[in-house]
């Protein structure tokens, strides 16, 4: 094991073990590097690396502390990740948004307010019959964050929205030259809400597998 690793590991290992919590601040880095023997340049180097995935926050002049690790905040870097991805593995992405958007959508059916149902529907309203890709995108994040996050798991909502956030759902509708697609979407974005709205959570998983299945068979039958 690299001496970088180990020493992301044994950070790691106070973190689990609870001798650090969200919010602590590590111990200064010469007793913290004797304590783990480490050697300064190793914990430094550990240190920069947990930082760009939001385990720790260095604070210049204040000192290191261990984040929230909220799932949104560590869930950041899966983003970062599925934006440099290659456009033949998109099939792969959306694979995995089928088998775990039904089942948030399903969930919201029984907690979505009403008054989110209505902003959803005027903001369909406002977006027209032939929006652009930047308005299609915009409210197709806004349309299904909304109801993902009604359904009060945090970490699924941070886990979808690491999946296929606006870069990727940008290369996704720019790769769908089908005029039909654009309208089919949003009829099923209606179908979708007309299930929130009467409560039904099988009627609105199964839309919500028929949407996003939808955008798979165009991505595959695409040129």
């Amino acid at each position: 094991m690299a001496v970088t690793d180990e020493a992301i590991e044994k950070i790691k290992e106070l973190i689990v073990s609870g001798a650090l919590r969200p919010g602590d601040r590590l111990p200064r880095e010469s007793e913290l590097a004797a304590g783990l023997g480490l050697s300064r340049n190793s914990l430094r180097e550990a240190v920069r690396a947990l930082s760009l995935i939001r385990v720790l926050d260095v604070r210049q002049g204040d000192g290191t502390y261990v984040t929230s690790l909220a799932p949104q905040l560590l869930l950041e870097a899966l983003g970062f990740v599925v934006d440099l991805h290659r456009d033949d593995t998109v099939l792969e992405f959306l694979a995995v948004r089928r088998i775990l958007e039904p089942a948030a959508t399903a969930t919201a059916a029984g907690r979505i307010e009403q008054a989110q149902l209505d902003a959803l529907t005027a903001r369909l309203d406002a977006l027209g019959p032939d929006p652009s890709v930047e308005e299609l995108v915009a409210c197709d994040l806004e349309f299904h964050r909304t109801i993902v996050r009604s359904a009060g798991n945090s970490v699924l909502c941070s886990l979808l929205d690491g999946l296929s956030g606006p870069a990727t759902r940008a290369r996704v509708w720019r790769g769908l030259a089908r005029q039909d697609a654009v309208a089919r979407t949003l009829r099923e974005h209606r179908a979708i809400l007309a299930a929130l709205r009467d409560r039904d959570a099988e009627a609105a998983r199964s839309w919500a597998t028929v949407h996003i299945a939808g955008v798979e068979w165009w991505l595959r039958e695409a040129p």
